[in-house]
């Protein structure tokens, strides 16, 4: 009755299920989980927002592939506040992230062809390449322990002998997050050379989820894909986090590389995009206004970013059992904890006894036990209780 790619395993984890028993119990609960940015108190220009949704103009259909001109000028405008130089004929509009991915991934791959994604990484690739009958192949970052001051010798890496390993002739991209959800790290220029170089040799592309690009710790904006010429590059974003607008469903993906497979690749991008027509018209008229949003949310959310992070080293400082790990940018902070147990009933357990919740490290295909994963844009006294708690716990 049913097709094999849809055949998964639907049945809830066990701390899924727990954590359902816990909430229909009426328990309090201390979430360190949470991604909602619309949740977590941050205060919007509502009366701006709804406006926007209001233009006139909606009442005319106006069908276009790409999205609408306006829009576009929108999003490539964003781009030059970055100063990155991006053409409006070079970005489609999509409803999200994960559409923008099933078009790059429909673009690029046959049935049973391979793309390989960083690990860890946040498990929604799985479902999303599942549905587009494409194969993961993992390659790995690594984690060096140098100098935390010594920028080239601390923190996440790609692993390049690795990745250049994992590559087969059905290879046909390679997956950047950028930053990397959860680990937080930016590919620097020597690691987006070397992505460049890999890629153009064996004429495979790049495709780079930026959804959290403007969440660095450092003042300075990091660089974006969007105008990589070195490879065929794919660059996806939107507005769910950047403004923090998950609900209005409007995201971009912007090509770029070498002008011959650059043409060819949004010549049949065009043809997907105008098959679906999928982003309506009231948020794309809206999207230059909500994309002025961001500014004022996105200070309000690296301040509480920051104080979280803070908060969480000071209370580090206090005993010697668990460290953070290097974060460079994103929501997420992860946490090292003694690995004497899995992951999993870790959480499990600090969830019935202290009626904590976290994310455990295998959520996110780390390799080995010893990983929490916690929320950096939690409201500020929630994420102070609930990391004594954790820390009371485990010490």
């Amino acid at each position: 009755m049913f097709a094999n790619r849809t055949n998964w395993n639907l049945a809830p984890n066990r701390l899924s299920e727990a954590l359902a028993v816990h909430r229909a119990a009426g328990k309090p609960l201390l979430d360190l989980t949470v991604s909602n940015p619309t949740e977590c108190g941050f205060h919007y220009d509502g009366p701006a927002i709804l406006e926007s949704l209001s233009n006139p103009a909606a009442l005319v259909y106006e069908p276009n592939p790409k999205g609408l001109e306006s829009a576009r000028r929108a999003v490539s405008g964003y781009y030059a506040a970055r100063r990155d130089d991006v053409s409006v004929e070079d970005i489609l509009l999509t409803t999200s992230t994960s559409e923008a991915y099933s078009y790059v991934f429909r673009t690029l791959c046959n049935p049973g062809d391979e793309l390989l994604i960083p690990q860890p990484g946040y498990p929604l690739l799985d479902f999303l390449a599942d549905i587009q009958d494409v194969r993961l192949v993992r390659y790995p970052l690594v984690y060096f322990e140098g100098d935390p001051k010594a920028a080239n010798d601390h923190g996440w890496r790609i692993d390049f002998r690795s990745l250049e390993q994992a590559i087969t002739p059905r290879t046909r991209g390679v997956v950047v997050v950028h930053p990397n959800n959860p680990a937080g790290n930016f590919a620097k220029a020597p690691e987006m050379a070397k992505l460049n170089d890999i890629c153009s040799a064996r004429e495979i592309a790049i495709i780079a989820d930026e959804v959290f690009l403007d969440f660095s710790l450092e003042e300075n904006p990091r660089a974006s894909f969007a105008t990589n010429a070195g490879a065929l590059t794919f660059t996806m974003s939107g507005l769910s986090k950047i403004c923090g607008l998950p609900q209005m469903k409007a995201a971009w993906l912007v090509v770029g590389g070498p002008a011959q497979w650059k043409r060819e690749a949004l010549a049949r991008l065009e043809v997907i995009a105008d098959t679906f027509l999928s982003i309506n018209a009231p948020v794309q008229l809206a999207i230059p206004v909500l994309l002025e949003q961001r500014h004022a949310f996105q200070k309000q959310l690296m301040s509480r970013v920051r104080r979280n992070l803070t908060e969480l080293d000071r209370q580090l400082a206090g005993q010697n059992v668990c460290t953070r790990l290097a974060v460079e940018g994103g929501w997420y902070a992860i946490v090292r904890v003694p690995a004497t147990r899995p992951d999993e009933d870790l959480a499990m357990d600090l969830l019935s006894k202290k009626g904590l919740y976290l994310h455990p490290g295998h959520f996110y295909d780390f390799p080995s036990d010893g990983y929490l994963i916690v929320s950096l844009i939690t409201k500020e006294a929630i994420f102070s209780q609930a990391i004594t708690e954790l820390l009371e716990s485990l010490t």
